[in-house]
């Protein structure tokens, strides 16, 4: 298994098949099923390689199994804050422990960018994804955000992490 940044040569629909296939595996039963199954492929690619994000991604044997955007807040009530913009794996890798490497791997790269303290955003009915980053030391902040997506009203939760007090894992 290996973690590194996106590089140009790499397959820009093989890690968009990572966003796909998670978006409707993850989400069935909270983003209308019409709208998840209209997600085109390669949907993702041209986040690929935004000068304003950077890239993780995951590889087994070879294969794009999980990624990661992640840079600057984009929001000002974070000013000064790292953001984790997405972290998402093919449905076959989740639960088995990658999500915490990938997001640790995250977590220190923002904090060589000199961030001490990150967030990230997470829909308020996606309760796997919040027990796994309590689970991985992040709480949840009063910070609400509106959604609609495939015409469907939903609410993210901000969630924050200080590199401070991070435990050693």
């Amino acid at each position: 298994m290996e973690i590194r940044h996106i590089k140009k040569e790499d397959n820009r629909f093989a890690i968009s098949r990572i966003y796909e296939e998670s978006w409707k595996f993850a989400y069935q039963d909270i983003i209308p099923e019409s709208w998840l199954n209209h997600i085109s492929e390669g949907r993702w690619i041209s986040n690929l390689d935004q000068e304003d994000m950077n890239h993780l991604v995951m590889i087994e044997n070879g294969k794009f199994i999980g990624t990661s955007a992640y840079g600057k807040s984009r929001f000002a009530d974070f000013d000064g804050f790292g953001e984790i913009i997405s972290i998402y794996f093919l449905p076959e890798y989740m639960g088995k422990g990658y999500g915490k490497l990938l997001i640790n791997e995250v977590i220190d790269e923002l904090a060589k960018q000199g961030y001490r303290n990150i967030f990230l955003w997470v829909l308020e009915e996606n309760h796997r994804a919040r027990r796994f980053y309590e689970k991985v030391g992040f709480v949840q902040d009063e910070h609400i955000l509106e959604d609609n997506i495939g015409g469907k009203q939903l609410r993210e939760i901000a969630y924050l992490y200080s590199v401070e007090k991070r435990s050693v894992s």
